[in-house]
């Protein structure tokens, strides 16, 4: 699922911190197409979708933040990815939800029928090109975490959350340095592959090791934004 940046405020209701969807789906006219869906309000836990309903519609993210997932039988859980305002849940799904979309906080959202955006691609071509390019956003995305799970250290696998979290907000001109982390800490480690007690400890020690700060255990400040990177990147001795 397409995942773009989202810096929120601790303490602060959804609705005072709406992103322009122009500015993280790309472009006016793809914007004004999504805007005209259905539009639905999921409270804190909500499924917006689970693994195997049909595939009816895509979700446009406008208010909140939604975690995408998959579990086995027996309850282990990979978060597969975060949605933010602005993004779009659902794009790549052929025939049936091969994932559950579940709202971490209110959350509201755009509801736009299959059926509606195959014909706006038919009478505009630069939205197909514009999904086209959410669609391979998401495949990079999915390579960048396969690599992650497979091959990074737990201090690297945080770091490069974060330094992820840094960039989405770049790319909608908020400060990289400074953002709230709006999923927990379990949802944090079923994303990377690590226990709850690892990615609290390795919190810990990047606030020791005066990398970030963290208030309140959700506002994130980034220190040394060059250590944090490098630390993600492999580079760090």
């Amino acid at each position: 699922m397409l995942a773009t940046s989202f810096a929120l405020q601790p303490e602060a209701s959804a609705a005072s911190h709406e992103i322009p969807v122009s500015r993280t789906v790309g472009g006016d006219s793809l914007a004004r197409r999504l805007g005209t869906g259905q539009l639905r309000t999921f409270e804190a836990k909500d499924y917006v979708f689970r693994e195997g309903d049909p595939v009816a519609q895509v979700y446009l993210v406008e208010v909140g933040h939604i975690c995408i997932y998959r579990t086995l039988a027996d309850g282990r859980r990979q978060v597969i990815d975060f949605a933010y305002p602005g993004d779009i849940v659902g794009l790549g799904a052929m025939g049936e939800h091969g994932n559950n979309a579940q709202a971490t906080a209110r959350s509201r959202v755009r509801c736009v029928p299959i059926a509606a955006l195959q014909q706006a691609i038919r009478e505009d071509g630069r939205l197909g090109l514009k999904l086209c390019e959410a669609l391979s956003r998401e495949l990079t995305a999915s390579r960048e975490l396969l690599f992650t799970v497979s091959q990074r250290t737990a201090g690297e696998r945080v770091a490069s959350f974060l330094i992820g979290l840094s960039r989405r907000n770049e790319r909608i001109g908020a400060d990289r340095c400074e953002f709230v982390l709006p999923m927990t800490r379990a949802d944090i480690a079923d994303f990377l592959g690590l226990t709850i007690e690892t990615v609290s400890r390795t919190f810990t020690k990047l606030r020791g090791d005066g990398m970030i700060d963290l208030a309140q255990s959700v506002l994130v400040t980034i220190v040394d934004y060059e250590g944090l990177r490098a630390l993600a990147d492999g580079r760090s001795q």
